[in-house]
Protein backbone atom coordinates (compact mmCIF):
# COMPACT_ATOMS: atom_id res chain seq x y z
CA UNK A 1 0.00 0.00 0.00
CA UNK A 2 1.47 3.21 -1.18
CA UNK A 3 -1.33 5.43 -2.20
CA UNK A 4 -1.16 8.89 0.07
CA UNK A 5 -4.96 8.97 0.12
CA UNK A 6 -5.42 5.78 0.85
CA UNK A 7 -2.80 5.64 3.60
CA UNK A 8 -4.63 9.12 5.38
CA UNK A 9 -7.69 7.50 5.50
CA UNK A 10 -6.13 5.05 8.23
CA UNK A 11 -6.56 8.14 10.65
CA UNK A 12 -10.13 7.91 12.25
CA UNK A 13 -9.07 11.88 13.01
CA UNK A 14 -8.93 14.21 16.29
CA UNK A 15 -12.31 15.43 18.08
CA UNK A 16 -13.23 18.45 16.76
CA UNK A 17 -13.50 20.45 19.03
CA UNK A 18 -10.22 19.44 21.00
CA UNK A 19 -11.29 18.79 24.43
CA UNK A 20 -9.46 22.02 25.91
CA UNK A 21 -10.51 22.40 29.64
CA UNK A 22 -12.57 25.49 30.88
CA UNK A 23 -10.84 28.32 31.92
CA UNK A 24 -7.43 26.45 30.32
CA UNK A 25 -4.28 28.99 30.33
CA UNK A 26 -1.98 28.99 27.22
CA UNK A 27 0.69 26.02 28.94
CA UNK A 28 -2.83 23.58 29.14
CA UNK A 29 -4.05 24.88 25.67
CA UNK A 30 -0.80 24.43 24.22
CA UNK A 31 -0.19 20.43 25.81
CA UNK A 32 -3.91 19.52 24.81
CA UNK A 33 -3.18 20.50 21.12
CA UNK A 34 0.48 19.27 21.34
CA UNK A 35 -0.53 15.31 23.03
CA UNK A 36 -4.09 15.48 20.53
CA UNK A 37 -1.72 16.84 17.64
CA UNK A 38 1.80 15.32 17.39
CA UNK A 39 0.70 12.83 19.54
CA UNK A 40 4.25 13.82 21.96
CA UNK A 41 5.27 17.19 23.68
CA UNK A 42 8.31 17.59 25.78
CA UNK A 43 10.21 20.17 28.40
CA UNK A 44 14.08 20.31 28.19
CA UNK A 45 15.85 20.57 31.41
CA UNK A 46 12.82 19.94 33.98
CA UNK A 47 15.41 18.06 35.86
CA UNK A 48 19.27 18.42 37.17
CA UNK A 49 21.71 16.32 35.72
CA UNK A 50 23.02 14.65 38.79
CA UNK A 51 18.94 13.52 39.37
CA UNK A 52 19.67 11.68 35.96
CA UNK A 53 22.74 9.79 36.82
CA UNK A 54 21.19 8.39 39.93
CA UNK A 55 18.49 7.81 38.14
CA UNK A 56 20.63 5.99 35.39
CA UNK A 57 22.62 4.19 38.66
CA UNK A 58 19.30 3.02 40.32
CA UNK A 59 18.32 1.74 36.07
CA UNK A 60 21.16 -0.45 36.16
CA UNK A 61 20.86 -1.61 39.53
CA UNK A 62 17.42 -2.99 38.94
CA UNK A 63 18.23 -4.08 35.69
CA UNK A 64 20.90 -6.30 36.99
CA UNK A 65 18.39 -7.68 39.98
CA UNK A 66 15.78 -8.26 37.61
CA UNK A 67 17.66 -10.10 34.49
CA UNK A 68 18.09 -13.56 36.35
CA UNK A 69 14.19 -14.04 36.99
CA UNK A 70 12.01 -15.18 34.78
CA UNK A 71 9.97 -12.51 33.25
CA UNK A 72 11.99 -9.80 35.28
CA UNK A 73 13.61 -8.16 31.69
CA UNK A 74 11.17 -8.61 28.98
CA UNK A 75 12.89 -8.51 25.33
CA UNK A 76 11.48 -5.97 23.06
CA UNK A 77 13.44 -6.73 20.14
CA UNK A 78 17.41 -7.83 20.10
CA UNK A 79 19.52 -6.34 22.82
CA UNK A 80 16.43 -4.58 23.87
CA UNK A 81 14.86 -5.11 27.44
CA UNK A 82 11.92 -3.62 29.09
CA UNK A 83 11.48 -3.63 33.08
CA UNK A 84 8.76 -2.74 35.97
CA UNK A 85 10.08 -1.00 39.22
CA UNK A 86 8.11 -0.28 42.21
CA UNK A 87 8.31 3.21 43.27
CA UNK A 88 11.11 3.09 46.04
CA UNK A 89 13.85 1.61 43.68
CA UNK A 90 13.90 4.95 42.17
CA UNK A 91 15.35 7.76 44.61
CA UNK A 92 13.81 10.70 42.81
CA UNK A 93 10.12 9.12 42.18
CA UNK A 94 8.60 11.91 44.62
CA UNK A 95 10.40 14.58 42.52
CA UNK A 96 9.41 13.01 39.27
CA UNK A 97 5.69 12.30 39.72
CA UNK A 98 5.09 15.83 41.89
CA UNK A 99 6.87 18.24 39.23
CA UNK A 100 4.47 20.76 38.11
CA UNK A 101 4.84 20.12 34.49
CA UNK A 102 4.08 16.18 35.11
CA UNK A 103 1.15 17.38 36.87
CA UNK A 104 -0.15 19.91 34.79
CA UNK A 105 0.23 17.57 31.76
CA UNK A 106 -1.31 14.61 33.30
CA UNK A 107 -4.58 16.51 34.69
CA UNK A 108 -4.92 18.60 31.03
CA UNK A 109 -4.93 15.49 29.77
CA UNK A 110 -6.17 12.76 31.60
CA UNK A 111 -8.26 15.08 34.11
CA UNK A 112 -8.05 15.60 37.70
CA UNK A 113 -8.26 12.39 39.17
CA UNK A 114 -5.80 10.89 36.82
CA UNK A 115 -3.62 7.41 38.36
CA UNK A 116 0.08 6.80 38.03
CA UNK A 117 -0.09 3.24 37.14
CA UNK A 118 3.61 2.09 35.81
CA UNK A 119 7.44 2.80 36.52
CA UNK A 120 9.69 0.64 34.15
CA UNK A 121 12.62 1.23 31.90
CA UNK A 122 13.43 0.47 28.30
CA UNK A 123 17.61 -0.44 27.67
CA UNK A 124 18.45 -0.67 23.90
CA UNK A 125 22.31 -2.00 24.22
CA UNK A 126 24.40 -1.85 21.61
CA UNK A 127 23.80 -3.86 18.69
CA UNK A 128 19.85 -3.70 19.24
CA UNK A 129 18.36 -3.52 15.92
CA UNK A 130 15.26 -1.24 14.65
CA UNK A 131 11.57 -2.08 15.91
CA UNK A 132 9.13 -2.31 13.99
CA UNK A 133 6.68 0.50 13.62
CA UNK A 134 4.12 -0.06 16.86
CA UNK A 135 1.73 1.41 19.37
CA UNK A 136 2.26 -0.08 22.91
CA UNK A 137 -0.92 -1.40 23.45
CA UNK A 138 -4.09 -1.57 21.41
CA UNK A 139 -6.41 1.29 20.85
CA UNK A 140 -8.94 1.80 23.66
CA UNK A 141 -12.71 1.87 22.66
CA UNK A 142 -12.77 5.25 24.75
CA UNK A 143 -10.33 6.62 21.77
CA UNK A 144 -12.35 4.64 18.47
CA UNK A 145 -15.91 5.75 19.37
CA UNK A 146 -15.00 9.22 21.37
CA UNK A 147 -11.56 10.25 20.01
CA UNK A 148 -10.44 10.20 23.68
CA UNK A 149 -6.91 9.54 25.01
CA UNK A 150 -7.11 7.91 28.10
CA UNK A 151 -3.43 7.19 28.76
CA UNK A 152 0.16 9.15 28.88
CA UNK A 153 3.72 7.56 28.68
CA UNK A 154 6.14 9.75 30.42
CA UNK A 155 10.02 9.68 29.35
CA UNK A 156 13.41 10.32 31.10
CA UNK A 157 16.69 9.35 29.43
CA UNK A 158 19.34 8.31 31.43
CA UNK A 159 22.13 9.55 28.56
CA UNK A 160 22.81 12.55 26.13
CA UNK A 161 20.95 10.75 23.11
CA UNK A 162 23.67 10.71 19.76
CA UNK A 163 22.38 8.98 16.20
CA UNK A 164 25.07 6.14 17.23
CA UNK A 165 22.67 5.45 20.25
CA UNK A 166 19.58 4.34 18.25
CA UNK A 167 17.47 7.19 19.15
CA UNK A 168 13.74 6.51 19.74
CA UNK A 169 11.78 7.57 16.42
CA UNK A 170 8.23 8.61 16.28
CA UNK A 171 5.53 9.47 13.53
CA UNK A 172 3.34 12.84 14.74
CA UNK A 173 0.05 12.50 14.39
CA UNK A 174 -0.55 8.75 13.80
CA UNK A 175 -2.46 8.29 17.42
CA UNK A 176 -5.22 8.02 15.77
CA UNK A 177 -4.25 5.75 12.95
CA UNK A 178 -6.57 2.17 13.30
CA UNK A 179 -6.88 -0.37 10.27
CA UNK A 180 -7.73 -4.02 10.82
CA UNK A 181 -5.00 -4.60 9.27
CA UNK A 182 -2.84 -4.04 12.29
CA UNK A 183 -1.14 -6.93 13.52
CA UNK A 184 -2.74 -7.70 17.04
CA UNK A 185 -4.38 -4.08 16.32
CA UNK A 186 -0.27 -2.78 17.21
CA UNK A 187 1.98 -3.42 14.17
CA UNK A 188 1.37 -1.90 11.35
CA UNK A 189 2.09 -4.23 8.72
CA UNK A 190 4.90 -3.43 5.99
CA UNK A 191 2.62 -2.39 2.97
CA UNK A 192 1.90 1.01 4.99
CA UNK A 193 5.00 2.18 6.78
CA UNK A 194 5.80 4.82 3.95
CA UNK A 195 3.16 6.32 5.73
CA UNK A 196 5.67 6.43 9.51
CA UNK A 197 8.81 6.84 7.21
CA UNK A 198 7.55 9.60 5.82
CA UNK A 199 6.38 11.40 8.87
CA UNK A 200 9.29 10.38 11.27
CA UNK A 201 10.84 12.52 13.62
CA UNK A 202 14.10 11.27 15.72
CA UNK A 203 14.47 12.33 18.83
CA UNK A 204 17.54 13.52 21.16
CA UNK A 205 16.86 14.26 24.28
CA UNK A 206 19.15 15.27 27.29
CA UNK A 207 19.89 14.08 30.64
CA UNK A 208 17.47 15.95 32.91
CA UNK A 209 14.83 16.79 29.45
CA UNK A 210 11.14 14.65 30.03
CA UNK A 211 8.51 14.51 27.19
CA UNK A 212 4.89 13.07 27.38
CA UNK A 213 3.37 11.30 24.56
CA UNK A 214 0.04 9.22 23.78
CA UNK A 215 1.44 5.33 23.19
CA UNK A 216 -1.07 5.25 20.55
CA UNK A 217 1.10 7.48 18.40
CA UNK A 218 2.99 5.02 16.15
CA UNK A 219 7.02 4.75 16.85
CA UNK A 220 9.93 2.32 17.49
CA UNK A 221 13.27 2.50 18.61
CA UNK A 222 16.03 2.59 15.69
CA UNK A 223 19.48 0.34 15.39
CA UNK A 224 22.40 1.25 17.67
CA UNK A 225 25.65 1.23 16.62
CA UNK A 226 27.22 2.87 19.81
CA UNK A 227 29.00 0.96 22.94
CA UNK A 228 27.03 3.03 24.94
CA UNK A 229 23.38 1.64 26.54
CA UNK A 230 20.72 4.21 26.16
CA UNK A 231 18.17 3.89 29.44
CA UNK A 232 14.71 5.38 29.33
CA UNK A 233 12.83 5.87 32.29
CA UNK A 234 8.78 5.30 31.67
CA UNK A 235 6.13 6.59 33.77
CA UNK A 236 2.39 5.71 32.98
CA UNK A 237 -0.17 7.96 33.81
CA UNK A 238 -3.94 6.68 33.21
CA UNK A 239 -7.54 8.13 33.02
CA UNK A 240 -10.02 6.78 35.48
CA UNK A 241 -11.20 3.92 33.84
CA UNK A 242 -8.90 2.95 31.52
CA UNK A 243 -7.74 -0.55 33.08
CA UNK A 244 -4.10 -0.34 32.45
CA UNK A 245 -3.23 -1.03 35.80
CA UNK A 246 -4.38 -4.04 35.82
CA UNK A 247 -1.14 -4.91 33.69
CA UNK A 248 1.04 -4.20 36.23
CA UNK A 249 2.18 -4.86 39.96
CA UNK A 250 3.27 -1.18 41.20
CA UNK A 251 3.57 -1.74 44.40
CA UNK A 252 4.84 0.73 47.20
CA UNK A 253 5.24 0.07 51.36
CA UNK A 254 3.15 1.62 53.81
CA UNK A 255 6.17 4.06 55.68
CA UNK A 256 6.42 4.76 51.87
CA UNK A 257 2.99 5.69 51.01
CA UNK A 258 2.52 7.64 54.93
CA UNK A 259 5.52 9.67 53.64
CA UNK A 260 3.76 11.22 50.52
CA UNK A 261 2.15 14.13 50.35
CA UNK A 262 -2.11 14.01 49.97
CA UNK A 263 -1.87 15.63 46.63
CA UNK A 264 0.52 12.42 45.38
CA UNK A 265 -0.90 9.56 47.04
CA UNK A 266 -4.69 10.48 45.69
CA UNK A 267 -3.11 9.47 42.26
CA UNK A 268 -1.55 6.04 43.47
CA UNK A 269 -4.17 3.33 42.59
CA UNK A 270 -1.28 0.92 43.76
CA UNK A 271 -1.08 -2.24 46.37
CA UNK A 272 -0.01 -0.97 50.09
CA UNK A 273 2.06 -3.64 50.81
CA UNK A 274 4.24 -4.88 53.89
CA UNK A 275 6.75 -5.78 51.98
CA UNK A 276 7.74 -5.61 48.35
CA UNK A 277 8.03 -7.91 45.95
CA UNK A 278 9.88 -7.94 43.06
CA UNK A 279 7.99 -7.27 39.95
CA UNK A 280 6.66 -10.47 37.64
CA UNK A 281 6.09 -8.75 33.87
CA UNK A 282 2.37 -8.76 32.65
CA UNK A 283 2.52 -6.70 30.34
CA UNK A 284 4.31 -7.56 27.01
CA UNK A 285 4.74 -6.36 23.18
CA UNK A 286 4.06 -9.83 21.46
CA UNK A 287 5.31 -8.71 17.77
CA UNK A 288 8.30 -7.49 20.09
CA UNK A 289 9.90 -10.38 21.90
CA UNK A 290 9.39 -12.92 19.29
CA UNK A 291 12.01 -10.79 17.56
CA UNK A 292 10.24 -9.37 14.96
CA UNK A 293 12.07 -6.29 15.08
Amino acid sequence: MSDTATLESLSIGRPDPLPIPAGADDEVRGIVEGIYGDGIIGKKGAFSREFARDMAEDIYRAFHEALPRPRGAVGRGRRRFYVEIHPEQLRGWLELVDHPWVRTVSEAILGPDYQIVELGFDIPFPGATDQPWHRDFRMPEATKQDKRLTSLAFNLTAVDTTEEMGPFEIAPGTQFDWSPEFDHEMFPPKSMWSRYEERAVRKYPKMGDISARSALTIHHGTRSISETPRPVLVLGVDAPGAGNAEHHDMAVTRGFYDSLPERVQRHLVCPIVDELTPITQKHDIEGLMMGEA
